[in-house]
């Protein structure tokens, strides 16, 4: 039996908590064979980003090469891609592999605040790799930016949604969690171009949520290449982002990371 063979894109966490590292352990977790292709690394830990080193552009494409073209890809996730020249050379890659069920995250801001795009980078992730994305992850604050409108309520998170859609994307699923803190439940927003679909959990107060985003992504991206269509695939990763939140490890002295095990095999 041939494993379902997961790929992220993304840079490096040396702190585990998110990136890659979030990536693999939750690709591992939910039965996948994952893979990667670093594009940056960073010195982080719980307390920020303290410095971030770009990876080549010619050593990007050695890393996707050797995995696409003797492994295989049945699903891919892009994280940080920090540079325009980096996004507008992983679109191309993602194309050349044929890669349909891509999942993109647009990460931006790390936890702590420190910026993981360059300005200049903004234009080509919009016009270049949304169009290219199967599901498109952006919070809300990533979504302000790819829609360009201020999103105060949950009517905005949809129409951020359906401007991300004419975009380019397939799906698009607008994540709450910036917009909903402190109101008991977590609310994210699915379009797929027809139809709205809200995914409600409940709210967890804590500030252990390192690398959420990259796990959510990561959980779908999983889903796809099992089979499942978008809205399961979606589901499932929500309640699997949700547990890992609730049951976070409370590790180093500032944003903790969520715990991959939780939920799964009864850890937390």
């Amino acid at each position: 039996m041939i494993p379902r063979r997961v790929l992220t894109i993304a840079g490096s966490d040396s702190g585990g908590g998110a990136g890659i590292q979030a990536d693999l352990k939750t690709i591992t977790v939910l039965g996948g064979f994952g893979m990667s292709v670093i594009t940056a690394l960073t010195a982080q830990n719980t307390l920020g980003v303290h410095g971030i080193h770009d990876v080549p552009l010619d050593f990007i494409e050695a890393q996707f090469d050797a995995v696409a073209s003797d492994i295989g890809v049945d699903a891919a996730k892009t994280g940080m891609l920090a540079t325009a020249d980096v996004i507008r050379f992983v679109a191309r890659k993602i194309r050349e592999y044929g890669i349909e069920k891509l999942v993109v995250d647009p990460v931006m801001i790390a936890k702590g605040g420190t910026p993981l795009i360059r300005d200049e980078a903004k234009p080509p992730l919009l016009a270049e790799l949304i169009p290219l994305a199967f599901v498109v992850t952006p919070n809300v604050p990533e979504a302000e930016i790819l829609a360009g409108m201020k999103i105060a309520s949950l009517a905005d998170m949809e129409e951020a949604a359906r401007r991300i859609h004419r975009a380019g994307a397939r799906h698009v699923v607008v994540k709450g969690g910036h917009l909903n803190r402190g109101l008991g439940e977590a609310t994210d927003v699915l379009y797929d171009g027809r139809e709205v679909h809200r995914l409600a959990s409940p709210w967890i107060a804590t500030r252990d949520t390192h690398g959420t985003g990259c796990t959510f992504s990561a959980a779908i991206a999983t889903g796809l290449a099992h089979g499942k269509d978008v809205p399961d695939a979606v589901a499932a990763a929500k309640r699997y982002i949700t547990e890992a939140i609730r049951h976070a490890w409370r590790i180093g002295g500032g944003h903790g990371p969520t715990n991959h095990m939780a939920g799964v095999k009864g850890e937390g």
